[in-house]
């Protein structure tokens, strides 16, 4: 059967396989195994949330790519990849998650049937769904082949994106734009933190008129008081209190692809110190985006951010920023670019990122972050929720 759940034309596929095997020559890969499930996707539009077994799409110098993972799931391969159907590979059940067997078994008898005994093969060493057993069972099962690390290497190919993908990240930005305003209608002292991020769920899901909302690659990130001292917790079932500070880290997705957006809410009188804060961020936000266009790097960006804000008397020792995208879990980021001092990137038009000036005091945090896109002549944010902490 063909695909009726192709995520873009299929000509965008094609030269997306071109511009790939482009990096292949430079690196001389005759094979490339993808396991990163956003690379996956942005390569033969598969979509399907089996990651956590294992399954990869296999690339070589000439002809379609390969869908290779559990018998199952390749049924989900054959309605959303582009390839035909005879480059959907499955194999059987008994491989999964069994101590005495492993996948990647049948993945080298694929590569060893295609002529890949001798093969200079890379894989995604540093990535999330490729195991120690997963590589070790590779090497074991080719070794006259040489297996080489190629993580990121399909990440850098993603990171202009076309005119289709921002299309999708400006839907996605409407929808965290709605999880915001929704938050700022239900939020109040006394409200249980789970009911409120049930709130920011449904609002995700539901979407906007324009688009409907696919699941988010991290789960709403909303801290209070002197738990949003800390970047990464999630929610309790406590009421929210008035005199605290709550971030709501959270991104709107459509169809993969993602729009974070961060929000302060304090509930009641702001002390001085957020205040402080507060300009602190807004003015170091500004001087940064100034920095956001082609030509110039990710490290002016952040070193324009890091002055500003170290002549107010705040240091933030994290970076201010990361490319964004097409994404599964655990991460919306991409892994390529970050705003930091060390990263000498040149911006390019099309380029998507996650501005994240976050910065967490010794009684709370302030996240006032945009979703933004490198243009022609500068910057623009996805998002018109204005840039402030919000009091309620």
């Amino acid at each position: 059967m063909s695909s009726n759940n192709l995520a873009f034309p299929t000509a965008d596929y094609e030269a997306r396989l071109a511009k790939l095997r482009a990096e292949m020559d430079k690196r001389a890969l005759d094979w490339l195994v993808i396991t990163d499930p956003s690379n996956m996707a942005w390569i033969s539009g598969y979509d399907g949330w089996s990651f956590y077994v294992h399954q990869a799409v296999i690339v070589g110098r000439s002809g379609m790519p390969l869908w290779w993972g559990r018998a199952m799931d390749a049924l989900g391969a054959l309605r959303t990849v582009y390839m035909p159907d005879d480059h959907v590979v499955g194999y059987d059940d008994i491989y999964v998650q069994n101590p005495d067997r492993h996948p990647h078994e049948t993945l080298a008898e694929l590569l060893l049937e295609r002529g890949a005994e001798t093969a200079r093969i890379g894989v995604e060493m540093d990535n999330y769904y490729y195991s120690a057993a997963a590589h070790a069972t590779l090497v074991g099962h080719l070794p006259q082949a040489r297996i080489v690390d190629a993580t990121g290497l399909v990440n850098w190919q993603r990171a202009v994106k076309s005119p289709a993908e921002i299309d999708r990240m400006r839907k996605a930005a409407g929808i965290v734009e709605a999880m915001h305003r929704r938050i700022l209608e239900v939020a109040e002292p006394g409200l249980p933190k789970h009911h409120l991020v049930a709130e920011i769920m449904r609002a995700s899901v539901l979407g906007t008129d324009e688009a409907w909302g696919d699941y988010p690659a991290i789960v709403p990130l909303t801290p209070s008081g002197m738990d949003a001292t800390a970047p990464h917790l999630t929610w309790d079932d406590q009421p929210m209190r008035p005199g605290e500070a709550t971030f709501f880290e959270i991104a709107g997705v459509y169809r993969r692809y993602h729009c974070p957006q961060s929000r302060t809410l304090f509930l009641g009188t702001m002390p001085d110190e957020f205040k402080r804060a507060e300009e602190a961020v807004l003015e170091a936000s500004s001087k940064a985006l100034d920095q956001a266009k082609p030509g110039n790097t990710c490290a002016d960006i952040a070193n324009a951010f890091n002055t500003t804000l170290n002549a107010r008397g705040y240091v933030k020792e994290s970076r201010c920023g990361y490319a964004i995208g097409l994404s599964y879990p655990p991460d919306w980021g991409e892994r390529t670019m970050s705003f930091r001092s060390d990263d000498t990137t040149v911006l390019e038009p099309g380029m998507t990122f996650h501005f994240m000036p976050a910065l967490w005091l010794d009684t709370g945090g302030i996240e006032i972050t945009e979703p933004i896109l490198i243009t022609e002549t500068g910057v623009e944010c996805l998002s018109s929720l204005p840039r402030e902490v919000c009091i309620k």
